[in-house]
């Protein structure tokens, strides 16, 4: 297919996955049950783009090496893999918005810098290892012609889409669940935070301090006339981004961001402050507040190293515990602790599932209605 374009060869088999989501056109079943792991590892999601990049190559160019997608490989049938990921493969999830992750397979651990063959043997670092050992094993029977490249990146693509179907089914229901007591008694403030703890504790939370925060500014922006800025992307640095915190904090039609929140899965140390101060020390920006919230305990220490820096920059750091923040700011705003529910529904059910899986999301919807089960 070396005469159409990668876009052009996603799109075709995009379209026999769509219209052919019953049957699978891959002949081992052994290889069928690995690629139907990796497609289903909601651990681990990189691989799949991994492969769909690798096999796109191989389709484009049938003379390469499936098993070199680094340049940095010796001979002439190397090629960059993380070209076709990032230029097309990415196009192709945005544009029918597939079950993986969002950005480049090639920035994670185990996939970044290779320069040796993509052998069976090659330990792959990362978890789970299956996801790594089944991905090398696909490699393989490409290689040795025992599958062929079109069969399995359709097959994948298939999958996605079964995968993408059970997915928003799952969640129709549990919102369809939710609405059916929209005239019950709304949750007392303690009874919500009773249900972002429960959230928070869950696996792989670390973007939800991020959007409770976000929450509580959006849900009262136009009584106290500050609102967030657009969230950044869950896995991406501040040095790439420009932005001094996950959260910032501007007035109403004012672009100066007044407050910025860093948010930690773990102790605030006093390194993390002087982190702080150096990014301060290189924006424009004259903030009043820089506050880290946490998930873990806080140590008076910091509170107190924080506390020292006001006069030296005029800014206010402080550290708050995440659960006691959110508790009393419901308190405050006690008539809109529904609002800022819902919004926080939203804003987790909005975010990809880099960042907040698909468990995580149903887990949210799961608590929210057993903690309204009996008001009804």
């Amino acid at each position: 297919m070396s005469n159409i374009t990668p876009t052009d060869i996603l799109e075709i088999f995009y379209q026999k996955a769509l219209g052919n989501l019953s049957k699978s056109v891959v002949k081992s079943a052994t290889i069928k049950e690995k690629v139907e792991f990796i497609c289903r590892c909601n651990a681990n999601k990189a691989p799949i783009r991994f492969l769909m990049s690798c096999l796109l190559a191989k389709i484009h160019n049938p003379k390469v090496d499936i098993r070199k997608p680094y340049t940095e490989i010796e001979g002439e049938d190397k090629y960059s893999g993380r070209f076709y990921d990032e230029r097309f493969v990415e196009l192709l999830v945005h544009k029918y918005k597939l079950p993986c992750n969002p950005t480049t397979a090639y920035l994670t651990p185990a996939f970044r810098n290779l320069d040796r063959l993509l052998t069976t043997d090659l330990a792959m670092v990362g978890r789970p290892r299956e996801v790594y050992v089944f991905a090398l094993e696909v490699l393989d029977a490409i290689h040795s012609n025992s599958e062929k490249p079109e069969n399995v990146l359709q097959e994948i693509i298939r999958l996605l889409l079964i995968i993408k179907g059970e997915d928003e089914q799952r969640m129709q229901q549990l919102i369809a669940d939710l609405k059916q007591a929209d005239d019950i008694l709304p949750l007392a403030t303690e009874e919500i935070v009773t249900l972002l703890t429960q959230h928070l504790n869950c696996k792989g939370s670390s973007r939800l301090p991020v959007l409770i925060v976000a929450s509580a500014y959006q849900t009262v922006k136009d009584q106290i006339g500050e609102v967030n800025k657009l969230l950044e992307a869950h896995n991406a640095a501040d040095k790439q981004t420009g932005s001094i915190g996950d959260v910032e904090i501007t007035l109403i039609n004012d672009d100066r961001i007044v407050t910025c929140y860093e948010m930690k899965d773990k102790r605030v140390t006093k390194t993390d402050i002087d982190v702080a101060l150096q990014k301060l020390s290189k924006t424009k920006s004259k903030i009043d507040n820089y506050i880290f919230i946490t998930t873990d305990t806080i140590e008076i220490e910091v509170i107190e190293y924080a506390k020292s820096f006001y006069e030296k920059t005029g800014v206010e750091f402080a550290v708050l515990d995440c659960i006691g923040f959110i508790r009393h700011y419901l308190h405050f705003f006690h008539r809109q602790r529904n609002n800022f529910l819902n919004i926080y529904q939203s804003m987790v059910l909005a975010e990809p599932t880099s960042s907040v899986s698909q468990p995580l999301k149903e887990a949210f919807l799961a608590l929210r209605r057993a903690a309204e089960a009996d008001k009804r």
